[in-house]
């Protein structure tokens, strides 16, 4: 009888050893991550390291909240109006890498993520840089065209609107750039697959509302920053991490 007790804990011991550990932290890295190389962009503590865009200290709508960066509503604006609160990661410029990024969004929110952003003076963050959508696909105002939903490069190439989980859920978009060739990986799911500086590239942007920007009719940058937009809803991001390749 004992040696049964003894044998059954022994089983019960080795099962939950077995397991899985628990969820990953938040705004931590793994030992295998650091092994890799990713590096943290947010330690869930302060905005070291981000800044206004083409500014040098945080706009004032934008605050640490449940360990997350969340953008929100600008004091004296309405749902829907930027109070010029767009943000980049300063410190660094990248070029060859992978991004990692949670997000959250409110009912009806619209956001982006943008990478080698180029600042030009007096222009907001997607002036001249690719736009990875953040939206409310369900009652966003700017859910009437496929290239505008979550996950998509912003109004050239649609994602997958099924990655995407509901308002109030933690997604996550892993946007990778090696060599001018992208993905958006939602949610684990591949959403969209191009090629930065070809004639492909081109076409889509003289097929976009971006054929008038001279940021993109100039050319992308080849290296730049990473961005985050303040479009005039409650918005979160967690867990933002890069390995350069």
């Amino acid at each position: 009888m004992k040696r049964s007790i003894f044998f059954t804990l022994s089983l019960v011991a080795m099962f939950f050893i077995a397991l899985p550990s628990s969820s990953q932290e938040v705004n931590k890295l793994t030992k295998k991550e650091k092994k890799e190389g990713w590096v943290l962009l947010f330690n869930g503590q302060n905005f070291d390291g981000w800044r206004k865009c083409n500014g040098t200290a945080m706009p004032a709508n934008w605050k640490i909240e449940d360990n997350a960066m969340n953008v929100f509503i600008g004091e004296g604006k309405k749902p829907g109006q930027g109070a010029d609160g767009d943000i980049v990661f300063g410190n660094k410029k990248f070029k060859n890498f992978e991004l990692s990024i949670d997000w959250k969004v409110s009912k009806m929110a619209n956001s982006g993520i943008f990478y080698n952003v180029r600042e030009v003076p007096g222009k907001p963050v997607y002036y001249a840089a690719p736009e990875v959508q953040v939206l409310d696909n369900v009652d966003a105002t700017d859910n009437k065209i496929d290239s505008h939903l979550a996950g998509s490069l912003y109004d050239m190439l649609p994602a997958d609107p099924k990655t995407v989980k509901p308002v109030g859920s933690w997604n996550t978009i892993v946007i990778k750039v090696k060599d001018g060739k992208v993905t958006h990986i939602q949610n684990g799911v591949e959403v969209c697959s191009y090629t930065l500086w070809t004639p492909e590239w081109d076409k889509m942007v003289q097929n976009s509302k971006f054929k008038s920007f001279p940021g993109f009719t100039e050319g992308i940058s080849k290296e730049g920053f990473i961005g985050l937009q303040d479009h005039g809803y409650p918005v979160w991001f967690r867990n933002i991490k890069i390995r350069e390749l």
